[in-house]
């Protein structure tokens, strides 16, 4: 309707209507075409830009009935996120859940991920149905980019004060058309939804029968800035583009000692490599190590997020990580492969598809990532965010006793927790939020390569490398000195406290039913149907359970564990990570004391941890009858 369209010099009527016609095709799908002829009026701005009031409509949808989060969100292939309304549906049930939760729905919220397939998608739908839900703004990491931990960063530091975030990513899961997408949602503090918001969240995707959704252009998210539009209620709404990295290169700067790190890098003796396998953990390592540490760029590798990561599988470990690992000196089981004169970097290091996570090796030497957390907890004199000394310590269960050794040499309190970074989430906030006892300064990891502390309220690759660097530097304070390594470190560290020997075997895509008849075997069984171990016998085994000392919620079956009297164990537990079919996760440990690791380093006969659990895995996995129950006669991955 021409009426509505003041002239302007050098503006046509055609013009003006051709850009809202190609604006509104751009900013509906085929849900909203009966309600094209709903837009309001419009206004020329200037020759090049119409702004519009943007309708905002109910759109009809049916449920889906496989949208239950797991341990990190919801992941599934990519098609099946692909499927009409299937994400629209479920970050409309996170909105509807938050009130039923005693959450506000965010006015402002942030959003961003690792930058895999569908993940641009996936923005513009996350930005138009958080337009039709109250939201004023929205604050996206530019080209829709950010590491799970620049998140928590974001919503916790950021001077709009966001209360709410989507995350896209399936963190170390594979991406691409056939691969796996992934979403989830963190609250105000920066971490996780817990338990109680996601069980509504499922509720609700169970229930929904309308989308709000606003018929909105989509934003262009590659250049940084705000674009602000009026919706047709009459009210403002934001999409403010910031730097991907800006915001969480500050914070680190308050934790660690860049100055210091820069004296480590330049020393002559002393090469650094980092792998972010293709994920968003590149433009942070870019950041980190070579705009503000002076890192060499020919040594940090894989550094441009791709959508399918390259190819690669973006899981910082042994198996995946094989370009590091072989640069490192190193098989795929952590033993050292034989030196053939090629120069090896002393500390190598590699972060995962959304950055969360790490994997720390030395010069032919894996750090187990049970070991890493114990490690830098005992160290943690040496990062100045923990210069007036640690409150606490937590790990996940199936994580080593490695980390309990150190909490009662530095007289703190240790927690057990499951597996679960919202877990550690509210320890964390046990005093700011809940009135309770401080425990923070806190350092805590999961067995999982996932390292951090209550800097942010995620698991953080770049910290962890931050802070092994941060170790290093300071044994190595004195450029004269021979080079203090990463094998040293740790063996100094076992020498001490003793060694606890771990390993993980993964079953990846285990039918749900076999997998679900092995754990039900596995629960029938008693203490006295394990075999002993070397003459020891198995005296607890039982189905964990964590009692939330902060919030007192109850988390039940958190996974079988089998515990000798001598503290060896092994576990069994079904994965929440995966998308499709179910993983099935051994844990094996098995401590040596202090006195017997200094006696086999000093002989050279220190066993390997394929040596010294072999015979536990045999007991595993025939009181198990794993192979029975699901066909694999070998793991998927072993770390």
């Amino acid at each position: 309707d021409k009426k509505t369209i003041p002239h302007r010099q050098n503006t046509s009527v055609v013009h003006v209507f051709v850009e809202v016609i190609s604006r509104t095709l751009a900013a509906t799908t085929c849900l909203c075409w009966p309600r094209l002829n709903s837009m309001r009026s419009i206004v020329v701005v200037d020759r090049e830009r119409v702004a519009f009031s943007m309708s905002l409509v109910r759109l009809a949808t049916t449920p889906f009935r496989d949208q239950k989060p797991g341990t990190s969100g919801l992941r599934k292939a990519v098609v099946v996120f692909q499927q009409p309304n299937y994400l629209a549906n479920f970050v409309q049930a996170t909105f509807d859940a938050l009130p039923a939760a005693g959450i506000e729905k965010p006015k402002t919220l942030v959003l961003g991920g690792d930058g895999r397939y569908y993940g641009a998608e996936a923005c513009q739908t996350i930005i138009k149905i958080a337009a039709a839900n109250d939201a004023e703004l929205v604050i996206v990491g530019q080209n829709g980019i950010f590491s799970t931990p620049a998140v928590s960063a974001v919503v916790r530091n950021r001077a709009e004060r966001p209360t709410g975030a989507f995350i896209l990513t399936a963190s170390h899961n594979p991406g691409g058309p056939t691969e796996d997408f992934g979403i989830k949602y963190n609250v105000a503090n920066g971490g996780p939804a817990p338990e109680k918001v996601t069980n509504v969240i499922y509720e609700k995707t169970l229930a929904i029968a309308h989308i709000h959704w606003c018929c909105l252009a989509d934003v262009d998210l590659s250049v940084q800035g705000d674009t602000v539009v009026t919706l047709s209620n009459g009210r403002p709404f934001t999409v403010r583009v910031i730097s991907s990295t800006a915001d969480y290169v500050h914070l680190l700067k308050s934790v660690f000692n860049f100055d210091r790190l820069r004296l480590l890098l330049v020393r002559h003796d002393f090469k650094f490599a980092f792998d972010a396998m293709n994920g968003v953990g590149g433009p942070y390592a870019k950041a980190v190590f070579i705009d503000e540490l002076g890192a060499k760029a020919d040594l940090i590798r894989n550094i441009c997020p791709k959508s399918d990561f390259g190819g690669l599988h973006p899981d910082p470990n042994l198996t995946y990580a094989k370009e590091l690992v072989l640069r490192m000196g190193l098989t795929s089981t952590g033993e050292p492969l034989p030196e053939n004169g090629e120069s090896i970097p002393d500390f190598g290091a590699a972060s995962d598809g959304d950055a969360d996570r790490n994997m720390i090796l030395g010069k032919r030497f894996f750090v187990s990532p049970s070991d890493s957390v114990a490690v830098l907890a005992a160290q943690s004199q040496c990062i100045p965010y923990f210069a007036g000394g640690l409150k606490a310590v937590a790990r996940s269960m199936p994580t080593s006793g490695a980390l309990d050794l150190v909490a009662k040499a530095l007289n703190v309190p240790l927690f057990e927790v499951p597996t679960g970074w919202k877990f550690f989430g509210n320890l964390m906030d046990s005093a700011a939020l809940f009135g309770k006892a401080s425990f923070v300064p806190l350092i805590c990891g999961e067995e999982s390569f996932g390292t951090g502390s209550d800097h942010v309220r995620e698991k953080d690759g770049i910290w962890a490398v931050l802070a092994w660097l941060s170790v290093l530097a300071e044994h190595n304070h004195d450029a004269g000195r021979p080079l203090v390594t990463v094998q040293q470190i740790v063996e100094n560290h076992w020498k001490r406290f003793g060694r606890n020997y771990y390993c993980r075997y993964d079953y990846e895509n285990v039918s749900t039913t076999s997998a679900d008849a092995l754990m039900a075997h596995l629960r029938s069984l008693r203490p006295a149907a394990i075999p002993p171990l070397e003459g020891i016998a198995c005296t607890i085994v039982d189905d964990f359970e964590y009692t939330d000392p902060v919030d007192g919620s109850v988390s039940s079956k958190q996974g079988l564990r089998f515990i000798y009297a001598d503290g060896s164990r092994f576990v069994f537990r079904l994965s929440g990570t995966g998308s499709q079919g179910a993983t099935i996760r051994l844990y094996l440990e098995r401590f040596a004391s202090a006195a017997a690791v200094t006696q086999h380093l000093g002989s050279g006969s220190m066993p390997s941890a394929a040596q010294a659990l072999s015979d536990l895995v045999q007991v595993a996995l025939n009181v198990s009858q794993l192979a029975k129950f699901t066909g694999r006669e070998r793991p998927t991955v072993i770390t």
